[in-house]
């Protein structure tokens, strides 16, 4: 199966890149971020201390997540229903990065990642999946942009959405902690890959970056 491998930051523009990239060649769309976010979300549900790496590793491990393709994309069941929005809070946003730094919990969505290939071909985004999860693939790519470019469409998703109503520059704090933790963590970092190509988007619109990735991809991926 074909793997189109999207990699970067928080408010990159991974997820809305990458699933205008997945309708437009027909393939599903995976979020790896929402797993971690899922873990995170049912380690704080159950009281887990989120600074006892054992104690998230034995937790997240009872955790059955339920992958079903879906109007297009990867969709995702704990005990038969969609987490929604309650994974995408601040209080999640902040503990994330422990939960996705552990060993045993990379290995357990890198597992599921891999085995969604049975359901097609895929545009998976996050931000090991050109470097560990798919890293031959053909078509990797990494969206960067400035930390003020990334805050201030985050701080407009959680007012948009209604979840959250942080300023810009909290939000920008928050997003640069979480890059300090995924940079540099001993597994899986968040990094360029040797041959990925690198997005700026910064001062791009969103059909712009849709564009260099379309035309980046092998030619005979890019129709339906």
């Amino acid at each position: 199966m074909r793997v189109v491998a999207i990699d970067g930051p928080s408010g990159a523009g991974k997820s809305s890149v990458s699933r205008i990239v997945g309708e437009k060649i027909g393939f599903l769309h995976v979020d790896s971020g929402a797993l971690y976010r899922i873990l995170t979300w049912q380690c704080l549900a159950a009281g887990v201390d989120m600074d006892d790496p054992e104690a998230i590793a034995a937790h997240t491990a009872r955790v059955e997540i339920e992958c079903r393709p879906e109007n297009g994309r990867i969709a995702y069941y704990v005990n038969g229903e969609q987490p929604g929005e309650r994974i995408r809070t601040p209080d999640i946003n902040a503990n994330a990065s422990k939960v996705a730094r552990e060993k045993p919990v990379r290995d357990y969505v890198t597992s599921l990642l891999r085995g969604m290939v049975k359901y097609g071909d895929l545009v998976v985004e996050g931000r090991d999946i050109t470097t560990a999860v798919f890293p031959d693939s053909p078509a990797r790519f990494y969206l960067t942009a400035s930390a003020e470019a990334r805050a201030r469409r985050r701080q407009k998703e959680e007012v948009d959405k209604g979840i959250a109503n942080q300023s810009t520059e909290a939000v920008k704090a928050s997003l640069l902690a979480r890059d300090a933790i995924d940079s540099t963590r001993k597994y899986a970092p968040l990094k360029k890959a040797d041959g990925a190509i690198e997005i700026d988007s910064s001062d791009l619109t969103l059909d712009e970056v849709v564009e260099l990735v379309m035309n980046a991809l092998p030619e005979d991926w890019k129709y339906l």
